[in-house]
């Protein structure tokens, strides 16, 4: 039973359901991401770029052969036969472009999240402290500051 209780223990730890829940978040808002990327920020860029769809830039190394070859037979008649597809071998830089653009995003997001929760962070703990004076602390100041003069 001391297995069972320590992942008990473990799994219902508050850090545990802090990443989990922030894991959701992270998912749900690349997915918010993804969609302005696609659908509003590349169609600008495209269009800056003079009417380019990047979701369909690529680069073919090899063609594809289509499912379906008409040939010759013995009579010289033309025949369509069956045939294997190959599917052509490309590569699709244009993708790639919008998936770094996604990235570039979430992770400019993140750091001004971050960079605001630090300083209200900072706010808090200076705040505390300059109220943290207590009354003997006062008297102590002020006899200091007699005995300077």
């Amino acid at each position: 039973m001391g297995f069972i209780k320590e992942f008990k223990d473990f799994a219902m730890k508050g850090n545990l359901i802090d990443i989990a829940v922030g894991l959701v978040m992270a998912t749900a808002f690349g997915k918010v991401v993804s969609a302005f990327v696609d659908g509003m920020f590349m169609p600008l860029v495209g269009k800056l770029f003079g009417n380019v769809d990047f979701s369909k830039m690529e680069y073919t190394l090899q063609k594809g052969t289509e499912a379906v070859k008409e040939v010759k037979d013995s009579n010289g008649t033309i025949v369509t036969q069956a045939a294997d597809a190959v599917a052509a071998v490309t590569i699709k830089y244009g993708a790639f472009i919008t998936t770094i653009i996604d990235f570039v995003l979430v992770a400019f997001v993140m750091f001004v999240i971050i960079k605001a929760m630090n300083a209200s962070k900072k706010k808090e703990e200076e705040a505390p402290a300059a109220a943290a004076i207590s009354n003997e602390e006062k008297l102590l100041t002020e006899i200091r500051d007699l005995l300077k003069k």
